[in-house]
């Protein structure tokens, strides 16, 4: 609990002291994601991978460190093995997942060069729907994302960024770590 406590006051301090300065510069990402996810069924659960996209955008308030609003949205299935009627005959069936984070906090990055390595801590809610084989469920959860990624300059004002988070979830009474993997396109301001 301290450690948790610890991590917000931290992020309070950092968003109060990146808003009392007027954004100087900034950057909006859009591109493909990769996601490890899971599928639930209420009694069982088994991962899925997900595709989907990601967005963020980010306003510096020094050169070296902005506060970044990140979206994602991903879907995914996998396939179960459930019982139909009194004799439990097995049937397989298919479970679509869909989940989507809203994530917000600070960005540390610096270039050299042509290269913008970036790290950033993440916090946020993230939804997850499941359905399919007569099951239909959904939950919210508290989120955090830790990672970071790469912007390599193209042009001026455009880069192209990779970018890799760990997300943590705690959907359906359970903790989930889950990859992230992104591409895309950078628009700098």
């Amino acid at each position: 609990m301290r450690k948790i406590a610890a991590v917000i006051f931290s992020f309070l301090v950092l968003s109060a002291a990146g808003w009392a300065q007027l954004p100087t510069g900034g950057n909006v990402f859009f591109g493909y994601s990769f996601s490890q996810g899971q599928a639930f069924t209420g009694l069982s659960s088994g991962g899925a991978n997900m595709n989907g996209w990601e967005g963020s955008a980010e306003a510096k308030f020094l050169p070296w460190i902005g506060v970044a609003a990140d979206f994602d949205w991903h879907y995914g299935g996998r396939d179960f093995i459930g019982c139909s009627g009194f004799s439990c005959t097995p049937e397989k069936f298919r479970l679509n997942a869909s989940r989507h984070t809203i994530l917000f906090g600070p960005r540390a990055s610096i270039s050299f060069g042509r290269y913008t390595p970036f790290a950033e801590f993440l916090l946020g809610i993230a939804h997850q729907t499941d359905t399919g084989g007569g099951v239909s469920n959904s939950d919210t959860s508290f989120s955090t994302a830790i990672g970071g990624g790469l912007d390599y300059k193209l042009v001026k004002g455009v880069a192209w960024r990779v970018q890799g988070d760990d997300i943590h979830t705690g959907f359906f009474g359970g903790g989930q770590n889950n990859v992230r993997i992104s591409t895309g396109i950078v628009f700098r301001f």
